[in-house]
């Protein structure tokens, strides 16, 4: 074989390998063969009329799911920004009754997140009294004690001689060292008084503001109590005529807060930071919440609205910040509709423009091919 004979036989080989190369061969100069296959293998591309071409195998990979809906009436729906709040009648508040010492009672003081039982000892408050007040308690007790003490010598003579004297100084001498008896026990306690500060209701420990010797002041706030089961939720809004429409409620979001089942209780009538507040209750919930946690109420009214409801999911934002879902027109063909939409509720939205009943609509994997550049 001569040279020229041997440089066709590789230039023959090497368009050979170069077309039948696999995927992540590289040719002699290091050049991927494979990318123009790949490019046009994949088919995975934004078009330039915006529409998105995804293959059926990667529609399988990524869970592209659709959905012909039906246009339909719901109800009216309306975000309402709320906090969670305590139940009054499902946990309560500890407060220091006086100015004090802190003291843990027996087994220690509990901490956050720990079971409480209603009744149960949480601290113990031991009462402060200023230095001249201590000295007046003192002196006052040195003379009750001086007082009882002459007061029953003298009930010990009269009972010598009871039968010699009226029956009712006797009587009255007996009042006399009762009294002066519970007036000396009554000083001598509040010199060291120490009260035991019972859990007001039972639930977890939601709030803890003790330490041993802290020295608190009167209405100081040394433990919440709540009942994670039943808490409330408080919203407000500026339409007065608002609470008159409202059906029930749900938590908004579609994390672990989200999807939480609302019974509306009422209106205040009185604006409360300027706005009206609207009372719901928590009904059914899998997520713990946090007192004071800002949250979203979507509201259910009894007003009602005509359009097409899809899973939340199915919406998505465009270049354009613009609201948008994913249709599908063909095999391996999606093109981005913008649209007009209400929330209904945590986890369902209605279209109210821009869709018809025809439109096959992707309601799952639209953030997916919304990223398709």
């Amino acid at each position: 074989m001569n040279k020229m004979t041997k440089v066709a036989a590789i230039s023959i080989v090497g368009l050979a390998a170069q077309a039948w190369a696999g995927p992540g061969a590289h040719g002699p100069s290091g050049e991927h063969l494979d990318a123009p296959a790949a490019a046009t293998g994949s088919g995975l591309a934004r078009l330039p009329d915006g529409s998105v071409q995804v293959p059926k195998l990667a529609q399988r990979r990524m869970g592209i799911r659709t959905l012909m809906p039906q246009e339909a009436a719901h109800p009216v729906t309306v975000e309402l920004n709320a906090v969670v709040s305590i139940d009054p009648n499902a946990g309560g508040r500890l407060q220091a009754g006086h100015a004090g010492w802190i003291e843990p009672p027996d087994g220690g003081f509990p901490v956050l997140g720990q079971r409480v039982g209603k009744g149960q000892v949480l601290a113990l408050l031991r009462h402060k009294n200023e230095p001249f007040d201590i000295g007046n308690q003192q002196a006052q007790l040195a003379n009750l004690s001086a007082s009882l003490k002459l007061a029953r010598q003298r009930l010990e003579r009269l009972e010598s001689l009871q039968d010699s004297i009226p029956r009712k100084e006797i009587e009255a001498a007996r009042a006399e060292v009762q009294s002066l008896t519970g007036q000396r026990d009554a000083v001598g306690k509040s010199l060291h008084q120490t009260d035991a500060l019972r859990s007001p209701a039972s639930g977890v420990i939601a709030t803890a503001n003790v330490l041993a010797g802290q020295v608190v002041a009167a209405g100081d706030v040394l433990y919440e109590v709540v009942d994670p089961a039943r808490m409330l939720i408080e919203a407000n809004t500026a339409d007065a005529s608002l609470a008159t429409r409202i059906q029930d409620g749900t938590l908004a979001g579609t994390g672990v807060s989200g999807g939480g089942k609302l019974d509306f209780i009422g209106a205040g009538r009185s604006l409360k930071n300027g706005a009206v507040p609207l009372m719901f209750r928590l009904t059914a919930n899998t997520a713990p919440l946090a007192v004071g946690q800002p949250v979203t109420v979507v509201a259910r009214l009894s007003d009602s609205v005509k359009g097409i409801a899809l899973p939340g999911e199915a919406l998505v934002r465009n270049a354009s910040n613009l609201p948008v879902v994913w249709i599908k027109s063909g095999t391996q063909r999606f093109i981005a509709q913008p649209v007009e939409f209400r929330t209904l509720d945590a986890r369902t939205v209605v279209v109210i423009k821009g869709l018809s009943p025809e439109n096959r609509v992707v309601v799952s994997g639209a953030a997916l091919i919304n990223q398709i550049r």
